[in-house]
């Protein structure tokens, strides 16, 4: 059978399930199409030449070659295509975004023939992805006294290919529809358990909240041809949880601006809105694709004839309405005033969503052209040896003459890249920045691929200290699904500069890892700037920043980022935890006293600038990586030098374990790191550069005290699924003490594991466990107990501890690396499972609650249908809480009561914690 014959058996697969054939990446199968198109008798002409022109990839995709290759052919003359002239073989070439095409426009540009030199020079004026190999052909064209190559430049240094581009429409009409009513998490929009088919766009498409939604916006689109569909979250924000790019290409797929039309489901400008905006890295992901993102503002807080807030039976705000957005109503956005209009009344100022460098994302399509573009001026100037009169917004550089640095601000500064030369630069800046490290993640990973693919890019910019891709995320289930995407993806990213947790090649043993330990212990550096493709990219050194995948291609490319210098929320600790509660306690106690204090969560969009200087990066991760769900742009954790040190020197022996294993790659970026390491080590001992601390005349947001002597009690975020106020479910705002559920909730399956867990929490596990058998003289579970170390680098170090062998003991199902599961789990019987490290059943995608199930769990995500969803008995929840409380509730079968907790918990080594400056030998975990 021939590959063609395939790919139309995939088709009718494809067919039967309501999707069209999928886009080409293969050049085998295109040159297989060319073969067809120029036998001008063969039965499957007809169907190669629209696959050839309407369905096949372009950037860097080995099908992209093949078909830059053929219209090359056919612009020389050398084939005749009746169907595709010259001219059109030149306008196919404009639409393939770089690398084999911009190669091809080169050559043509550059070549003897005349008009057709012209005719490509005039295409490379549209074009902007053009990479080093690319634009040192132009530089030498351009010494050797080649005209066209003059030519070209000249335009470039004008950036006519985004001057020429049309403007933004004056006005846009909308017609509203309700997604959602409260936070809309991403996994509405890109559900998580169908992570898998993120990179088949038309196929995941299909998952976008409903059928019935997708019908619905299809409607409104034929009602309102005139119009784009908004879709809102009512009375929340939208796109919480992350960055999520597969959400905003779903956004876009049903409801934004076809990209180019020889490019199949690629769409792009999705307008979202949300009554308390968006969620602010959902909004990078949005700006990524041009969108737009309102924050609506159509529902305040109800005061009182004093001014003083209305509140409820429960102690919260009453809303009031200021003005409707019901779905199905028509509005208009003007661009030019930055106002939202229903007719002739203006209902609300949206000019935050209109910012000079955002309408640049809108005329240009996305961020990356101008990203691009602004490179290729910045090139064609020098080149020349002409001034660079910039044709973009010029970044904002906000400066308070005797105001001291946020640690935040202090990263930013040293990382700038082409900010004024002298300048420093406070919240607010837009800067350029460079990025240090940068992290795949497995179900995202394609994603990025594409985008690199599509941005023409080869190799990682050597200006990354390193990478990795991750594959965690398929970790629990090697199902078909994965072994179909797992590998494609971990050869790429190999190649193109990463370490990756497979090993294309067979050799090292598969590192299942969760990515965000990885990326905490290959960051060995406190002033670093690291991207991450998950929202949990919370390294408790450096600052990082949960990205999409088109921003992680970008930061591979580019070894650059792109943002405003967030503001930054002090969070500094007072009082002495109590020997019976854990830190998680001390987190999830963060969030409800701050909202208590504020009434507002002035976490949200801002650096959450935690000083947790006592506790070493494994144990401080907990807290930022929780920033998440405090819905902060990102968290610092500012350490104590020795407490630093200490968390260095841990970070280099995980390191080497990578090396030992046979994960270093050619470019040694593993040694680097520890070399890198050493150096900021000997640096902090010699008194040279102490650890990264925000100066005293910094200035904050906010400041947020807690109080340690509160926490009395372990502390549960509660999806609250059966609140009357839809808004206030699924927020992760509800924290409430253990005892509020009277020690009878019953608790159907208990996970300890995720992110959110360490090497002490297993520990913890491992005591609970012989101190209960001791005290009852047998451990009976009267839950389902899943565990899963987050790395094996933990295993090991349990195994040489002692502690393994007591988790085996009390297991009764142990992860076997020699025989992965086939399939996820759907039944747990009253045991232990003790699972391979990886996100398990946090992320969804793979193994899963029973429906309607009540989990409690270490995790970090309670979303509706996460990792439990609805049954038609019963809501499915997913409560939140510490290693002891999720271990004793297993055990007993429902949440435990005060004396029950206390009593399972004497003697046990919790994670501890003392503020700096107080008994900071007393802070020390017996854990490490």
């Amino acid at each position: 059978m021939s590959l063609y014959t395939d790919y139309l058996n995939e088709i009718d697969t494809r067919k039967a399930e309501g999707l069209n054939p999928k886009p080409i990446e293969d050049g085998a199968l295109v040159n297989e199409i060319i073969s067809q198109i120029k036998d001008l008798g063969n039965e499957h002409r007809d169907g190669s030449l629209k696959f050839f022109i309407y369905n096949t990839l372009p950037g860097t995709t080995s099908a992209a070659g093949e078909k830059a290759k053929f219209l090359k052919e056919i612009i020389l003359g050398d084939s005749v295509v009746e169907e595709i002239s010259q001219s059109f073989a030149f306008e196919l070439l404009s639409h393939m975004k770089g690398g084999p095409s911009v190669e091809v426009l080169l050559d043509l540009a550059l070549s003897d023939d005349a008009t057709v030199a012209q005719q490509a020079a005039d295409v490379l004026k549209t074009q902007v992805f053009l990479y080093e190999a690319d634009t040192e052909r132009l530089k030498a064209a351009f010494a050797a006294g080649n005209a066209i190559a003059k030519d070209i430049l000249e335009s470039y240094a004008k950036a006519e290919f985004f001057t020429k581009l049309p403007d933004v429409d004056e006005e846009i009409k909308v017609v509203t529809f309700i997604a959602g009513e409260g936070d809309i998490s991403t996994d509405l929009l890109s559900p998580g358990n169908q992570a898998h088919s993120r990179s088949d766009r038309e196929l995941h498409g299909k998952c976008m909240i409903s059928p019935e939604a997708q019908a619905e916006i299809q409607e409104l689109q034929k009602a309102n041809p005139d119009a784009r569909v908004m879709l809102i979250a009512e009375k929340g924000t939208m796109g919480v949880g992350s960055s999520r790019m597969s959400g905003v290409n779903n956004v876009a797929l049903w409801a934004g601006k076809q990209a180019s039309p020889y490019v199949p489901f690629v769409n792009i400008a999705p307008i979202v809105a949300g009554t308390n905006g968006i969620s602010p890295i959902f909004l990078t992901t949005v700006g990524v694709t041009g969108g737009i993102g309102l924050d609506l503002k159509n529902w305040v807080k109800k005061q009182d004839a004093d001014g003083n807030t209305v509140l409820d039976g429960n102690g919260d705000p009453v809303l009031e309405q200021t003005y409707s957005v019901e779905t199905g109503k028509v509005l208009t956005i003007n661009t030019k005033t930055k106002k939202l209009y229903d007719g002739d009344k203006e209902l609300v100022d949206v000019s935050s969503a209109f910012t000079p460098q955002k309408v640049e994302f809108m005329k240009a399509g996305g961020s990356y052209a101008v990203v691009f573009g602004k490179k290729l001026q910045t090139f064609a100037s020098e080149t020349l040896g002409i001034e660079l009169k910039s044709a973009f917004a010029p970044a904002k550089e906000i400066s308070h003459e005797g105001q001291g640095l946020t640690a935040v601000e202090k990263i930013f500064n040293r990382n700038a890249v082409g900010a004024t030369l002298g300048a420093t630069l406070h919240a607010g800046s837009d800067v350029r920045v460079k990025v240090n490290i940068v992290g795949s993640q497995d179900t995202t990973g394609l994603m990025t691929s594409q985008e690199l693919e599509s941005m023409a890019a080869t190799v990682i910019s050597p200006t990354v200290d390193g990478a990795y891709q991750s594959g965690c995320h398929t970790a629990s289930v090697w199902d078909l699904k994965a072994q179909a995407n797992i590998p494609k993806l971990m050869k790429f990213m190999n190649k193109f500069g990463l370490i990756t947790a497979r090993d294309p090649k067979g050799v090292y043993h598969a590192m299942t890892d969760v990515i965000h330990k990885v990326l905490n212990d290959i960051t060995i550096d406190d002033w670093a700037i690291i991207i991450g493709g998950d929202s949990h990219t919370r390294m408790s050194k450096g600052v990082a920043f949960g990205a999409d995948s088109g921003t992680v291609a970008l930061a591979l490319a580019t070894g650059e980022a792109t943002m405003p210098i967030p503001e930054s929320v002090k969070v500094t600790f007072k009082g002495t935890m109590k020997n019976h509660m854990d830190f998680r306690d001390v987190v999830h106690a963060t969030q409800s006293q701050m909202l208590k204090q504020f009434g507002d969560n002035v976490f949200q969009g801002r650096i959450i600038e935690v000083h947790i200087g006592t506790l070493l990066a494994d144990q401080a991760f907990t807290f930022t990586d929780w920033t998440a769900e405090m819905k902060a742009k990102a968290s610092i954790c500012i350490s104590q030098d020795d407490t630093l040190v200490e968390s260095l020197e841990i970070a280099k022996s995980r390191i080497q374990i990578m090396i030992d294993k046979g994960m270093e790659n050619d470019a040694k970026v593993l040694q680097g790191l520890i070399d890198k390491a050493d150096k900021r080590i000997a640096e902090i001992k010699s008194g040279e550069k102490a650890a990264l601390t925000p100066d005293d005349n910094a200035k904050y947001f906010a400041e947020v005290v807690v109080d340690l002597d509160q926490i009395d009690e372990p502390m549960i975020a509660d999806p609250d699924v059966n609140n009357d106020d839809v808004s206030k479910r699924y927020t992760h705002d509800t924290i409430r003490p253990v005892s509020y559920y009277g020690g009878d909730k019953k608790v159907d399956l208990g996970f300890v594991g995720s992110c959110m867990v360490h090497k002490g929490d297993m520990k913890i596990v491992a005591q609970m466990l012989k101190n209960l058998e001791k005290d009852g003289g047998k451990v009976e579970f009267n839950a389902p107990l899943v565990v899963a170390a987050p790395t094996y680098n933990i295993i090991d170090e349990l195994k040489a501890e002692g502690d393994w062998e007591i988790l085996q003991k009390y297991s009764g199902f142990e992860f076997d690396d020699l025989m992965p599961k086939a399939t996820a789990r759907t039944e747990y019987e009253n045991i232990m499972y003790l699972e391979r490290p990886g996100c398990n059943l946090c992320m969804g995608n793979q193994e899963k609650a029973a429906k309607g199930d009540t989990v409690l769990a270490t995790s970090t995500r309670l979303f509706q249908g996460r990792v439990v969803e609805d049954s038609s008995e019963k809501k499915g929840e997913s409560l939140l809480a510490s290693t002891p409380v999720v271990v004793l509730s297993a055990i007993l079968g429902r949440t435990p009561n005060m004396d029950e907790y206390k009593a399972a918990v004497e003697g046990i080594d919790l994670t501890k914690f003392a503020p700096p400056l107080q008994k900071p030998a007393a802070a020390k975990s017996v854990h490490f």
